[in-house]
């Protein structure tokens, strides 16, 4: 399995400490891909803090969560079910509009289900995010699928990234990546 290391500026200022150190980090795991999530910065701080990331790891595609505005400075986008439907009526349509902006950039969704699954094959997204796999306190998490997660990763098509309260320690069949957040820090104390 890869690593697919999420970098949340809400969990770093949480804990004080600095994008340097949380991409050093994803940088000595080899992560395979690294997202960068900030819900509440404006554009130019998101802007550099993007930039930032890619100075320090240019091995890996940065991906930006929910946000297409930024597309040019990173190597893809990652969408929850709700903020596709931003881009369409439906998430065939919204997939569709989303690629047509992007182009060959990574393009990647939420799934939470055997439904959403199944639709996401049926689109041109790259992967499909799927969780969560545990309660975690980083993001709200009422669909909890512990080890259903992996029997539910075989009905994708597109490769998989657990996501949801992941560690490294997890091992799964039928996922591509592992999407680990604050987890990424257990081993060392960084965050301890």
């Amino acid at each position: 399995m890869k690593l697919y290391a999420l970098i949340d500026k809400a969990t770093l200022i949480k804990k004080g400490k600095s994008l340097e150190e949380a991409v050093k980090r994803a940088k000595s795991l080899n992560a395979s891909l690294l997202q960068y999530r900030n819900k509440t910065g404006a554009y130019e701080e998101k802007k550099e803090d993007l930039l930032t990331i890619k100075s320090l790891y240019a091995d890996a595609p940065i991906i930006i969560n929910d946000d297409l505005a930024l597309i040019a400075y990173c190597g893809g986008i990652h969408l929850g079910q709700e903020d596709i439907l931003k881009y369409g009526a439906d998430i065939y349509t919204a997939a569709e509009h989303v690629r047509e902006i992007i182009g060959s950039k990574i393009f990647g969704i939420s799934t939470h289900n055997k439904k959403e699954i199944l639709e996401a094959n049926k689109t041109s997204v790259d992967y499909i995010g799927l969780g969560a796999y545990r309660k975690t306190d980083t993001k709200d998490t009422n669909n909890i699928l512990g080890d259903t997660l992996d029997l539910l990763a075989n009905f994708s098509e597109k490769p998989v990234a657990a996501i949801g309260g992941v560690k490294l320690c997890d091992r799964f069949e039928h996922v591509t990546y592992l999407a680990i957040g604050s987890g990424l820090y257990e081993d060392n104390g960084i965050f301890g």
